[in-house]
């Protein structure tokens, strides 16, 4: 009995601290703490408000606050938004509100660095505590926060119609969605402090869409001295589906959809702002069906931020002069594209599917159209030039994959890496490409790293649910958190509390690195130079060509 008593208070002498109620700018808030292990735990506050309700198609407001302790227990609503399947929606428009993730130690932590997640969805879906499978929510921050010794906060914001609409005007300017990071951004800065965080040390990570909004963040010049460094996965301001350059027709589009089709477009405005948030949203889905093999799935990808002369005052490829004082990384999946190719070529997933050069043309044909037909000559031979005379039929699908995963992602991403090595005033530049095999069952064997895999393994779920991975699994997830949670710390990924596999050299105006990121990382796992020729390709060759129109098949 007396060793049972003796052991129970060890236990209790062995836990770790907690921060238990905290004030903030709005009021008081209370969130859980979760065991990690001895002497350390993980608090968490989930669903704290970072502004009030947002009025429709308005910028985010301060939070008004409240009074007594507010519980924060429980994620709130995503913002309104399209299913996943698109039939329905989900949400609310009262929705933004962060979760922040707190690793302590026997004793408070203190100025620790932070790291604000964006997540990803097309700009159309999407949720700060997205997607639970098996455990906690994809985004769930407290294996980030406790092996890398950094605060996560993951933050809302709207998505879809109500997000990014816009007149291209001042009628409506659009970008909300990117005005409510900022709002949330600035939040933290001012009271993160209370949490045990830094202020002064604010790092921006995000995937896909998200890393896109941290890439538009950093050229913001609302930004200036608001974090320190950004980290984008699999997506870049400079993606050609991250702009929306046509916003007016989009938005007319939106506006028959709901009735409000007018030929005075004020009276079409003012129409739409009296419309059903609800009807509005399921306005902006993507339809799928739309495509039967005519054109690609970039082309359904409206809904994105735009140049409004004010967050986002000029062409993205002319701000990185704003950017030059945020440490920055980069990088992308080896098969970021394969997910979208397997929509506009369907053969190269079917394991009897042929695969032909005309399929190739076809795909080029949707993604150059500003260029016109000389276009598609010119980048089926940039593609089709290691073939030989009789290509293996996964050679012609892996072809298929890489051009969407180029175009798309890795090319626009090496330019904004060159662009932030090119303009920066001090700051550091990385460039990695992830290229774990995919765990997606039922791929061709020719598959690498799929569109967002990469998450799993930064959240830590390896180790949050260790039954369905194996060892290497728990290898690659332990490095980069290493290597993402060192950036934050010092702007340098190799340098940090955290030991990692191999040193990752700095990304520079005439020195090209870059880290290939798996289980096996060593000293062989830095290369240079890209893809280098199909970089050079579509920044040199490609971008010299004269637009031209095409006539549309079957017309």
């Amino acid at each position: 009995m007396l060793m049972l008593l003796l052991f129970s208070v060890g236990l209790n002498l062995a836990s770790a601290a907690k921060l238990g109620v905290v004030q903030t700018e709005g009021g008081q808030v209370e969130g859980n703490s979760h065991r990690m292990g001895l002497f350390r735990s993980v608090d968490v506050f989930q669903g704290v408000p970072f502004a009030d309700v947002p009025g429709k198609w308005e910028k985010p407001k301060p939070h008004p606050g409240w009074n007594g302790v507010l519980k924060a227990t429980k994620p709130r609503d995503r913002c309104l938004q399209v299913t996943l399947l698109q039939t329905k929606t989900q949400g609310s428009e009262d929705c933004l509100y962060l979760n922040i993730f707190v690793p302590q130690g026997r004793t408070l932590s203190s100025s620790l660095p932070v790291m604000v997640y964006l997540f990803g969805g097309a700009f159309l879906l999407g949720a700060s505590n997205d997607v639970a499978i098996l455990g906690d929510s994809l985004y769930d921050g407290k294996e980030m926060a406790d092996r890398g010794g950094v605060i996560v906060v993951t933050v809302n914001y709207r998505v879809g119609t109500l997000g990014f609409l816009s007149t291209g005007d001042a009628r409506l300017p659009g970008n909300y969605g990117l005005w409510d990071q900022h709002a949330a951004v600035t939040w933290v800065r001012r009271n993160i402090e209370a949490f045990g965080g830094n202020p002064d040390n604010i790092t921006l990570f995000g995937q896909s869409a998200g890393a896109a909004s941290v890439s538009y963040q950093m050229l913001s010049p609302y930004s200036k001295g608001l974090f320190r460094r950004a980290i984008s996965q699999c997506g870049v301001a400079l993606s050609p589906w991250a702009l929306q350059s046509k916003p007016m027709s989009l938005t007319k589009k939106i506006a028959r959809k709901v009735g409000c089709q007018r030929r005075d477009e004020d009276e079409m405005i003012t129409c739409l702002k009296m419309s059903d948030p609800v009807g509005l949203t399921m306005a902006g889905k993507i339809d799928v069906l739309l495509l039967l093999g005519k054109g690609v799935v970039m082309d359904l990808m409206e809904l994105s931020p735009v140049v409004d002369g004010d967050f986002i005052p000029d062409d993205p490829s002319r701000l990185f002069h704003n950017a030059a004082h945020f440490d920055f990384m980069a990088g992308v999946n080896s098969m970021d594209g394969h997910i979208f190719a397997g929509v506009d070529v369907p053969s190269i997933n079917q394991k009897n599917g042929n695969t032909t050069a005309e399929d190739v043309k076809g795909l080029l044909a949707g993604l150059t159209k500003e260029k016109g037909n000389a276009a598609v000559a010119s980048a089926f031979s940039a593609y089709s030039s290691h073939w030989g005379s009789f290509p293996e039929p996964a050679v012609l699908k892996k072809t298929v994959a890489d051009i969407e995963t180029d175009f798309l992602f890795l090319v626009p991403t090496q330019i904004a890496l060159q662009l932030h090595a090119d303009n920066s005033s001090g700051a550091r530049t990385f460039s990695y490409l992830f290229n774990m095999k995919t765990r997606i069952p039922g791929f061709p064997r020719w598959v690498g790293a799929e569109h967002a895999e990469d998450l799993q393994y930064l959240f830590g779920k390896p180790f949050s649910t260790p039954l369905v991975y194996f060892p290497r699994h728990r290898d690659l997830s332990g490095y980069m958190i290493a290597y993402w949670t060192n950036f934050a710390k010092t702007g340098d990924p190799s340098r940090g509390d955290s030991r990692v596999p191999v040193a990752w050299p700095p990304f520079t105006k005439h020195h090209r690195p870059y880290l290939t990121i798996n289980h096996k990382i060593n000293k062989s796992s830095v290369s240079y130079d890209l893809r280098s020729d199909l970089v050079s390709y579509w920044t040199q060759i490609y971008s010299s060509l004269s637009s031209g129109t095409r006539e549309e098949e079957g017309k």
